[in-house]
């Protein structure tokens, strides 16, 4: 048991390195996520896709592309408000029809997939005036077309952005770089050197104590 003490330092140690040189990693997705629209212009996660949904006249539904988890709590939410009335006021409502109002978010340059851009900076909105039974997917092909879906029916791109991809995994570093830190070629990094110290300490303590008892 003694003998052993210095190797479970050093194992311990050499965990605590490589915990400190390497930064956590969050998985992400760059998506086109939806949103009901409630009162007060407040947005709540949908609880089913656009192809699926059926809303009411007088529905606000919104899209936002961003890189965000895929969770209501998580995910991005469209930058403008859910306001029936900002968006559709002016719509005369037509009988056998429905109007619902849309509102697009493209996101911003820094969530854009490479080579790619949003095609407007300011969320778009529309008023969508669709049969009764027409569905949310419906009411947004007849404002912002083309639409693009993968073979398992996820909106992939709305008026042709982003022009590829499909709920792609992107990783996002939680780790914040040193903003007056500058990179030494060839040279450990401050994490590495702190678990190379953490190692040090932990076996020098395991042998004094392995010594201690042997007296």
């Amino acid at each position: 048991m003694r003998r052993r003490l210095p190797a479970v330092a050093l194992a311990l140690g050499i965990a605590l390195a490589l915990l400190a040189a390497s930064p956590a990693l969050a998985a992400g997705y760059r998506y086109w996520s939806f949103w009901d629209g409630s009162a007060g212009g407040q947005w709540s996660y949908a609880t089913q896709g656009p192809s699926m949904a059926r809303p009411a006249d007088g529905a606000v539904q919104g899209f936002r592309f961003s890189v965000s988890k895929d969770a209501a709590a998580q995910a991005a939410q469209p930058r403008a408000a859910a306001d029936f009335e900002t968006v559709c006021g002016a719509t005369t409502p037509t009988e056998g029809t429905k109007r619902v109002a849309l509102v697009i978010d493209f996101g911003v340059p820094a969530d854009a997939p490479t080579g790619d851009a949003p095609p407007e900076a300011a969320p778009r909105t529309a008023c969508a005036q669709v049969a009764p039974e027409a569905t949310t997917a419906e009411a947004l092909a007849s404002v912002a077309k083309p639409l693009r879906y993968n073979s398992a029916a996820l909106l992939c791109a709305i008026s042709g952005y982003p022009k590829q991809g499909c709920g792609d995994q992107v990783a996002e570093s939680s780790a914040a770089p040193e903003p007056s830190a500058a990179p030494e070629s060839g040279g450990p990094s401050a994490g590495l050197l702190a678990g190379i110290a953490a190692v040090a300490a932990l076996a020098a303590a395991g042998v004094w104590q392995s010594r201690r008892r042997s007296r």
